[in-house]
């Protein structure tokens, strides 16, 4: 009988349970605990604009509801609903024949009472030259003054019948004030309209520049005076996705009043839209500029939380455990927030994932650290 495999085997199953036996207790441990995912980005130092936020409502530059300022029908519209307008173009017609009939007869009055007068002032020569004769009295000389005089008052009378008729012509051909873009009409040709009525003919707006306004809060009044007086501070435009920027324009002006309820401001901006992108009634994200941060200490605002009575942020430390770090910050424009005080360049920072965070908690950082953004 041949023993020599049976060795073997039996060598081989004591090898195993000996290795068994050594690994045992380790199989027994508890496992750690699991490391938390999360997101982190850097502590950085960087030049950063100081910008604050709003929400705007675009309006047009100007805006006028065209109204008859003289009674009688529309002839025709002499441009589109939607169209381009310059400044001084005829926009509507209305029937012209009864003004201009009106003019005619103050310009004839005029000619029949200019006829008279040169008739009054030939008499009253002659009268002169007469009474020095001695052959007309005092009295008809000054009758003949008083009719000249009174010639001279209707030539003046039919003057002013003769402006006040070329004004009420000229209002028969409704004229853009502005250049600016026509809106729809309300009253189409054929219609009789009256200057009494309260209902517009069509709108015209100028949108080439074009206004926009917003609401900052008081605390940042300072900043936008100082601004002002340093020039003209940028703002910018985005959609309501507050990443897509439409347009970049100007600071104008300020209220003249906070709005006590909400401790607000309201202040209103220029762009030039020469793409037509902003639209009166528009609601949009505004970003103005009101200076820059030389070499600040940053963090992404979504770093920043808030506690009870401070604000704070986890530190991932080079065990991969996070501590909460008391922190000041100067100010926090909901993408970029300057830190004063509690952290240091270089440091990296919970960006996202700290629901579930605590002193000590191992992370596992799920996103490589980055710069922050402006």
């Amino acid at each position: 009988m041949n023993w020599q495999p049976m060795k073997i085997t039996t060598m081989v199953l004591g090898a195993a349970v000996l290795a068994f036996v050594a690994i045992a207790p380790a199989l027994a441990q508890p496992a750690g605990p699991a490391s938390i995912p999360v997101s982190a980005t850097k502590v950085v130092r960087q030049d950063v604009p100081i910008v604050i936020r709003g929400l705007g409502t675009v309006q047009a530059y100007n805006s006028v509801l065209l109204r008859p300022q003289v009674d009688g029908q529309i002839v025709r519209f002499a441009v589109t609903e939607g169209q381009a307008v310059k400044k001084g173009d005829v926009l509507v017609v209305i029937d012209k024949r009864s003004y201009q009939a009106a003019l005619n007869v103050a310009i004839a009055k005029r000619g029949q009472d200019q006829a008279l007068l040169h008739n009054a002032e030939a008499d009253l020569a002659r009268y002169s030259t007469l009474a020095r004769q001695s052959f007309a009295s005092r009295q008809q000389v000054e009758t003949q003054e008083a009719q000249v005089k009174q010639f001279t008052a209707a030539i003046a009378g039919d003057d002013a019948n003769i402006q006040n008729a070329q004004v009420n012509l000229s209002y028969c051909d409704i004229l853009a004030p502005f250049d600016g873009r026509v809106g729809l009409r309300t009253v189409d040709p054929g219609n009789f309209v009256r200057a009494a009525e309260a209902t517009p003919i069509l709108p015209l707006s100028q949108i080439h520049p074009i206004s926009a306004t917003f609401t900052v809060p008081q605390d940042d009044l300072p900043l936008i005076q100082q601004a002002l007086r340093e020039g003209k501070p940028a703002v910018y435009a985005f959609r309501s996705d507050d990443k897509t920027q439409i347009d970049e324009g100007t600071l104008l002006t300020v209220d003249n009043a906070i709005d006590a309820t909400t401790g607000t401001i309201k202040v209103k901006a220029t762009f030039p839209n020469t793409a037509s992108a902003l639209w009166p009634g528009q609601f949009i994200n505004a970003r103005l500029r009101v200076g820059m941060a030389k070499g600040a200490l940053v963090i992404p605002s979504a770093a920043v939380l808030h506690g009870q009575d401070r604000l704070y942020a986890y530190v991932v430390k080079d065990d991969r455990t996070v501590q909460a770090q008391t922190i000041e910050i100067a100010r926090d424009d909901g993408v970029t927030a300057i830190v004063t005080k509690g952290l240091e360049e270089g440091q990296s920072v919970v960006t996202d994932g700290y629901s579930r965070l605590a002193n000590g908690t191992r992370v596992a950082v799920s996103a490589p650290a980055g710069r922050t953004g402006g």
